[in-house]
């Protein structure tokens, strides 16, 4: 088995692979000054931007959830794969040839690697799009010509066409130097009785990811005699497709959805074909499920959705019950966003591939244009259940009414959502007010599940008598916060080092780990050290100190620090350096006179004269050097 990665190789894909580029194949960045980037952390759910990427030092860290690390990090936490794996990615993306040593120690095999199952997609999709120029495919040209799309929109979107042969792809893997393993993990290939290919006698969609990886197929039956009846057969679960998570269309539209900040929630592959075609660059659609809230995470990173700003959500539905009950599910997830959520449904039930047919492209972007309030619509539909005509459908209409009007996310507008209700409904506004507290009340009452899904003693349930446990050992002092006042000299002074080492280094060539009290940042200025120190710095220096720190915590300390700004609003000069690299060495000195003191106070000067007379010359001595710091701190 190959052996580790050579180091200068790892090196040079990290100097190559820009963490901005690479991260904005899954999150809309945007400037936040001092030369850092922001946006919607990507690891755990939040309305405001909380996570940072500095590209001149090759950093992401989100201050939310503290994660953060270099271009290597990000993607193995994003894409779930191990470190080897992501350089291998990068270094086939920048054209990093790598080279490994001899007699590295193997790493256990854990499945095909992540690359192949994504090369695999890429040799299935060209293969399938050739296989659609073929006489076998008519029945697939007739359907795409049938619906508006002609052979250049066929080749934008990648489409194919799986020959009936149910071992063609197989076979045309296995020539390419694919396992047996690797096609049946990918999901390309079905295990029964033999292997076969999944999708044949098909008209296929590529699924791609929002960095254009091909991670999937979504395919549609066009033979009346497949023996699979279902219309549509998506790629199964995979390590790396997750249906739950993936929209397509993505990595055409993320670029227009984070420029416009609007995105438009259509239903199917044909759909999101029509409207990117009729001048609606931001439409996407899930695959084979229903919306939900990992769709939902994956829209807000490149809607730069969050409480400083708001952009549109447009979910498009076919008229008929069912998209009625695809909107009430749609509001059901209205929460997941701060930007304000629509929906556009065609008065003669069309989707907007049979709009365009029918229609025309215009058509098409005047049925998102004229979008509606999703709230309005599902109000709409909640009151034309009820006959209004009558008292006790009043009643009733107004009670369901006042739970919607309670649940909705911006407590501003449920004051003027009262007064619309009461219109509709024809009923007393104080009436309706009235009825919407009472339904704000209800749900406030509501019982909570605790963490074991049961409501606890609150609903009779007894205790289990505990299991007589171990003496516990005293837990240790929890570390003050990494922000605490009292640290703030060592903080800057680190910044200053990762930030600008070039500046620092003479003045910082004196300190060492006694210079920071608190345990991790001396941990940091170690890692540092380790890495050469600032007289070492270079490209990538900076990303390659986590490797010198073990404990979590200094790592999360090393990006974080890496990321933050300066104080300072404009360049670091030397005085500003010195203001606070000398400014921390005083206050070592501060410290060690102090020391001195103590001793001092505790020695008797004469039974102790000689071991007294050199504290009071070592007190001297350091009182000078304090002053010495201090003066150089002020720049005097």
């Amino acid at each position: 088995m190959a052996g580790r990665i050579r180091d200068d190789d790892i090196a040079e894909v990290r100097e190559k692979a820009r963490i901005d580029e690479v991260v904005s194949s899954y999150v809309t960045l945007r400037n936040a000054g001092g030369g850092s980037m922001k946006g919607l952390c990507p690891f755990h759910d939040e309305k405001s931007p909380s996570f940072h990427v500095t590209p001149a030092r090759a950093f992401f860290h989100c201050f939310g959830c503290q994660e953060g690390g270099d271009v290597f990090s990000f993607l193995m936490k994003i894409d779930g794969i191990t470190f080897a794996e992501a350089v291998e990615r990068l270094a086939d993306k920048y054209g990093v040839q790598l080279r490994r040593e001899e007699g590295g120690a193997p790493t256990p095999p854990r499945g095909p690697q992540r690359s192949r199952l994504i090369d695999a997609h890429k040799q299935a999709q060209a293969y399938y799009a050739d296989q659609l120029a073929t006489p076998e495919a008519l029945a697939a040209r007739q359907f795409l010509d049938g619906r508006g799309f002609d052979q250049d929109a066929a080749a934008t979107f990648g489409v194919g066409f799986a020959p009936r042969d149910g071992e063609a792809l197989f076979k045309h893997l296995r020539q390419k130097g694919f396992s047996e393993d690797e096609v049946v993990t990918a999901g390309l290939i079905g295990r029964g009785r033999g292997l076969y290919d999944r999708f044949r006698g098909r008209l296929l969609w590529p699924i791609r990811d929002a960095s254009g990886d091909v991670i999937g197929f979504g395919a549609r039956r066009i033979f009346d005699d497949d023996r699979i009846e279902a219309k549509y057969l998506n790629t199964p679960e995979s390590p790396i497709y997750k249906k739950s998570q993936v929209l397509y269309g993505i990595d055409l539209a993320r670029r227009e959805i984070a420029r416009s900040s609007q995105a438009v929630v259509v239903e199917g592959y044909t759909d999101v074909m029509a409207c990117h075609l009729a001048g609606v660059g931001t439409a996407v659609a899930t695959c084979g499920t229903a919306f939900g809230d990992d769709h939902a995470r994956v829209l807000r990173r490149f809607l730069h959705d969050h409480e400083e700003f708001r952009g549109e959500v447009i979910f498009t539905f076919d008229g008929d019950s069912a998209g009625q009950k695809a909107a009430l599910r749609a509001f059901g997830g209205d929460q997941n966003f701060v930007s304000q959520t629509y929906v556009a449904i065609e008065p003669d039930g069309l989707d907007p591939c049979d709009l365009r047919i029918k229609k025309g492209d215009e058509a098409v972007r005047e049925l998102v244009s004229g979008r509606v309030p999703l709230y309005r619509f599902v109000l709409s539909n909640v009151l034309s259940r009820y006959d209004l005509d009558r008292a006790d459908g009043r009643v009733d209409a107004l009670r369901e009414a006042a739970v919607l009007v309670s649940s909705v996310r911006d407590k501003s507008k449920v004051d003027a959502f009262a007064r619309e209700i009461a219109s509709s409904i024809g009923v007393d506004v104080d009436e309706a007010r009235t009825e919407v507290r009472r339904a704000a009340s209800r749900q406030s009452r509501a019982p909570r599940q605790t963490p074991g899904g049961a409501l606890g003693r609150a609903s009779g349930a007894t205790a289990r008598p505990q299991e007589p446990t171990a003496p516990e050992q005293p837990a240790k002092p929890p570390l003050p916060h990494l922000r605490d006042p009292r640290f703030a000299i060592e903080r800057e002074t680190l910044k200053l080092v990762l930030h600008h080492p070039e500046v620092v280094v003479r003045a910082a060539r004196d300190v060492g780990p006694d210079d920071f009290t608190h345990p991790t940042y001396r941990e940091v200025w170690a890692a540092i050290r380790a890495g050469g120190g600032p007289e070492s710095a270079k490209a990538g220096w900076a990303a390659g100190l986590r490797d010198h720190a073990t404990d979590p915590a200094v790592s999360s300390a090393l990006t974080e620090l890496s990321v933050e700004p300066l104080l300072s609003k404009k360049e670091p000069d030397l005085a500003y350096v010195h203001a606070h690299v000398y400014r921390l060495r005083e206050l070592t000195a501060l410290r060690a006179i102090a020391d001195v003191k103590s001793k001092l106070q505790r020695t008797n000067p004469v039974d102790d004269a000689g071991g007294y007379n050199d504290m009071f010359g070592e007190l001297m001595k350091l009182e000078q050097h304090r002053r010495a710091m201090r003066e150089a701190a002020m720049g005097t």
